[in-house]
């Protein structure tokens, strides 16, 4: 073990180690500014070195024994981490490189669901929580998802589905009402082909018994059907007649009315004024008013 030590110390191992440090290069840092970085290349590796540090800092952060002081100190430290990695993805684009922003991960909340969290500056990604810090007080509230309320449908809404079906207008087509109906109604006709049948046989022979002058046999129904069927006619004769009589009625002018001739007159001398009116004068107007009513001319 000291053989070990004092070879370390020996003249020798200093001096290879002292030259070994001279041929490495000096430690590059990263560019404050993205907009600074003019190669590819460099783009691409300061990205790489930023997901490293996103890496090691959010494998931190999963320890829920830090504290809530330094979960927050993390979590604010990884977006800032974020921010920084999108503006050198932006950079890369416009140095002709791959977009890695179209595939970036989404953010998840406890249960693994895809959360939205919008940017109020309205650039890049928004605040986001990881790991541990899912679960600080008053950051597990934004995760969860409020209940969802029953929308009470409008009377809009109600009578958007209501349509001819509804009303059973549409029951004949599809056939089963057919099939129910049929028999039920070709019953209901034979009963009524049958009454027919038999109050016809009852109007003849009330007919032909009141023809033959046997009263005393016809029925009290024949009588009371032969008595309907002259009710029936004399309602007809009335409605006819009163039609007559609407049809006879002539129009009744109170006031007189104009022919046409006078109607004509009218016209004329109206436009005849219209026109004396438009190219005479007011003073010649009045000397032909005083001759015509010095020569008494009404006209």
């Amino acid at each position: 073990m000291a053989r070990n030590e004092e070879k370390a110390q020996s003249m020798l191992n200093r001096f290879i180690t002292m030259k070994a440090e001279e041929k490495k290069k000096p430690k590059e840092r990263r560019p404050f500014l993205a907009s600074e970085c003019r190669d590819l290349s460099e783009a691409d590796k300061w990205r790489q070195q930023i997901m490293r540090e996103i890496g090691r800092k959010v494998a931190e952060i999963q320890n829920e024994g830090l504290g809530e002081h330094r979960l927050r100190d993390l979590n604010d430290e990884i977006n800032k981490l974020i921010r920084e990695k999108s503006h050198w993805e932006r950079r890369i684009v416009e140095l002709g490189g791959p977009n890695y922003a179209k595939h970036s991960a989404k953010m998840t909340d406890l249960d693994g669901n895809i959360v939205d969290v919008p940017n109020p500056g309205g650039r890049g990604p928004g605040y986001r929580y990881f790991g541990a810090a899912k679960k600080l007080p008053g950051v597990k509230e934004l995760f969860e998802k409020p209940p969802e309320l029953r929308k009470r449908r409008t009377r809009y809404d109600i009578y958007k589905r209501i349509d001819a079906s509804y009303y059973g207008y549409r029951d004949d087509e599809d056939g089963v009402l057919e099939r129910l109906e049929g028999p039920a109604e070709e019953a209901v006709r034979r009963e009524a082909a049958e009454e027919w049948r038999r109050l016809d046989e009852v109007r003849r022979e009330a007919r032909k018994g009141v023809k033959s002058g046997e009263v005393a046999e016809v029925s009290a129904v024949a009588r009371e059907m032969l008595r309907e069927e002259e009710e029936e006619v004399v309602e007809e004769e009335r409605q006819r007649e009163k039609e007559e009589e609407k049809e006879k009625r002539e129009f009744i002018v109170h006031v007189p009315l104009p022919d046409e001739k006078e109607i004509e007159r009218r016209v004329l001398e109206k436009k005849k004024m219209e026109l004396l009116n438009k190219y005479v004068s007011e003073g010649l107007m009045e000397e032909q008013t005083e001759a015509k009513d010095m020569l008494n001319i009404q006209r």
